[in-house]
């Protein structure tokens, strides 16, 4: 419910805010000049910070407390919709992006603390589907809104902003009545640490060699973060190629996103016992080349000037745009990132449950400082560049995670042996 109304919020901002600043859309707010872009970038710069801070949080306040805390914060970014002012927006994306690093620590802690070694990758792969399918919610009711209508007016503006409050402030209220986790002996040691114990004990983690070698594969997944939640779709709704219902289409590429997502994380917690025995490797090589292939056939598609706005006539993708195609690869995106995040969500819940806090914690630093960058670059660089960028560190950040997945997976095999 939460990201039902954040996520849809993501993909269709910079349409939104484009046309507030359009005197002939029927929504023009005089003296505007927010950045849909610019303000993801402020986000997850924020975000980033904020994960310093945030294991001390968890351990101070509780995860569940944490978790409140940070879902009111997205309720309130969702509002400003209503209130079109470039300072509100900014201040706004402060608010949540602080609210961002508590909710994600807490939630990757709760896993952890619920999940063992036999269930975490079953665990993650649900979660992950629950996470993901909040996008049908939201981007339905915008497809509704949004369908045959070349710019965005202040009516469609207020209703589709009133929807996605409701959803975020929904799932903020539910927050309250979650079960306390139960309490396994490292969460006990984690509460006797305290706040500064907690924050040491990131730095120390994050130095580590396997730790450095998954920032690689943590920064990527901020890098598609960007890709598949606001950029494709930003290019999908500017291409003139696509006609009138471009903008509805940008919904539905949304939707599309979302159960490629589900569809991954039902798999993977379906086949779990298979992940465990055979390593997470295979999957997010699977993941890999799906990313591929979906960049490969976004590059065809869609014109490389799609990120700076409207396109002209002039603005001719490699082939002529096709909107099947378009959100074939919306799918293939969805599917490609739920590889990822499923399989890292399930290797820090499992091989760090000892010190789950500070290890999602830098899961989500480096993933937010990924997409803090990419959402600042957006609107200067042209799709081909936002292309290349993520394809290199999609092959990277593969093999870093498959060597440290193939470490543990060897040294827990001796242990086995040894204990057998």
């Amino acid at each position: 419910l939460i990201f039902g109304g954040f996520n849809t919020m993501n993909g269709i901002q910079t349409l939104v805010y484009e046309s507030a600043m359009d005197p002939d859309s029927g929504g023009y707010v005089e003296g505007y000049r927010g950045n849909g872009l610019w303000s993801l970038a402020t986000i997850y710069m924020v975000f980033t910070a904020a994960n310093v801070l945030a294991p001390s949080i968890v351990a101070f306040c509780g995860p569940r407390v944490t978790l409140v805390l940070g879902a009111v914060t997205y309720a309130f970014f969702t509002a400003q919709l209503l209130v079109l002012q470039t300072e509100t927006l900014y201040f706004a994306a402060v608010v949540v992006g602080i609210g961002s690093g508590m909710l994600w620590t807490a939630q990757g802690n709760i896993l952890a603390m619920n999940s063992d070694k036999e269930t975490i990758t079953r665990n993650s792969g649900i979660f992950w589907a629950l996470f993901a399918s909040s996008g049908f919610i939201g981007n339905l009711f915008v497809f509704f809104g949004f369908k045959g209508k070349d710019r965005i007016d202040k009516d469609t503006r207020d209703q589709v902003g009133t929807i996605l409050i409701c959803l975020a402030s929904a799932g903020a209220f539910v927050q309250l009545f979650l079960l306390p986790p139960p309490k396994s002996d490292e969460a006990k040691e984690d509460e006797v640490k305290g706040p500064w114990q907690a924050l040491k004990d990131s730095g120390k983690l994050f130095i580590t060699r396997d730790m450095l070698l998954l920032s690689f594969t943590f920064f990527y997944t901020g890098l598609q973060l960007n890709i598949w939640s606001a950029v494709y779709a930003t290019c999908i709704g500017f291409t003139q190629g696509f006609g009138d219902e471009r903008k509805g289409l940008a919904s539905v590429s949304g939707m599309f996103v979302s159960f490629g997502e589900v569809l991954g994380g039902l798999l993977f917690g379906i086949f779990s016992t298979q992940t465990v025995r055979k390593g997470r490797s295979p999957i997010m090589v699977f993941g890999c080349i799906t990313t591929l292939v979906a960049y490969a056939i976004a590059f065809i598609n869609l014109p490389k000037e799609a990120p700076f706005g409207e396109t002209s006539e002039d603005d001719l993708a490699i082939i002529e745009s096709d909107k099947y195609l378009a959100i074939f690869t919306s799918f293939l995106l969805g599917l490609s990132d739920a590889c990822f995040n499923t399989q890292v969500l399930s290797l820090l819940g499992g091989t760090f449950k000892d010190n789950s806090a500070s290890a999602f914690a830098i899961y989500k630093f480096m993933q937010a400082l990924a997409s803090g960058i990419a959402f600042w670059y957006s609107p200067l660089i042209n799709l081909y560049f936002h292309l290349l960028i993520a394809t290199v560190f999609a092959l990277l950040g593969t093999a870093t995670f498959c060597f440290v997945e193939f470490k543990h997976k060897m040294k827990v095999d001796v242990m086995t042996s040894a204990a057998a």
